[in-house]
């Protein structure tokens, strides 16, 4: 089944020097824009990280310091990657909790904004898990009969979740061929943050997910203590959480 797209949906996928959001960095980035007349586009960059890449994350995605090293910097990619995925929907596999976190912080880093306030995001992973729980090498089998013979190249990784994702519409009726039916489907926890330290509660409100706050409404407690704003600015937290924190912030002292 093809999707039934209302604008372009961006397929992407990362492979990086580690796991931490706030810390490392993409060292490879593939994406596959899929118009809404079905034409594809794909691009992928290998990335300078400016950092050294452990040998273990190596030895899972293959991407050596050597390999990189006369790369561009995502710096000097932003400004592409941008103009690509703009004003397109996102998917990817466990790209809610990881890749658009990442992305975001990278774009941030290299002074490009990242909103995704009117686009929505498709998780290929959280669907599976939902449905069958299993891995992407194992969905790439189980939904389109395939072996899935260069896990961990992002190129590949990217092009199987997007099968998945058509093949997933073949088999499940329930599953409605529309991008905001399928990001709300393939969200575990409304947030507000990507990184999930700030969540979406029952009456739309959002509250901290974490510390000594945790469950306590964002606005109450910016109102009661105001030196926790400043303690989370100058914390290790991803930049894009600073960034909602802040326009909470800005949005509380522009309604008094």
């Amino acid at each position: 089944m093809e999707l039934k797209l209302s604008r372009p949906i961006c397929f992407f996928d990362l492979e990086t020097t580690g796991v931490n959001i706030s810390k490392d960095r993409i060292v490879e980035i593939s994406i596959l824009k899929v118009y809404p007349n079905g034409n594809k586009e794909s691009k992928t960059w290998l990335v300078n990280p400016e950092m050294p890449i452990p040998a273990e994350t190596t030895a899972v995605h293959g991407v050596t310091n050597e390999k990189v090293a006369n790369e561009p910097t995502f710096k000097q990619l932003a400004k592409m990657i941008s103009d690509m995925i703009s004003g397109c929907d996102l998917g990817g596999y466990n790209s809610n909790k990881f890749d658009i976190p990442l992305l975001a912080e990278e774009m941030l880093r290299a002074d490009m904004d990242f909103d995704m306030s009117n686009n929505v995001a498709v998780d290929v992973q959280n669907i599976f898990h939902k449905m069958e729980q299993r891995t992407l090498v194992a969905a790439y089998k189980f939904y389109c009969d395939k072996d899935l013979t260069n896990a961990h190249s992002a190129e590949a990784d990217t092009t199987a979740t997007y099968e998945v994702l058509c093949s997933q519409l073949d088999k499940y009726p329930d599953l409605e061929n529309d991008m905001k039916f399928l990001s709300e489907f393939s969200t575990r926890r409304k947030t507000a943050d990507f990184a999930g330290f700030i969540a979406i509660n029952d009456e739309g409100k959002e509250v901290f997910t974490f510390g000594k706050h945790k469950g306590k409404l964002v606005e109450e407690v910016l109102d009661k203590e105001p030196g926790y704003f400043g303690w989370i600015q100058n914390a290790d937290f991803p930049l894009y959480t600073k960034k909602i924190l802040t326009a909470i912030r800005l949005r509380k002292f522009n309604a008094k």
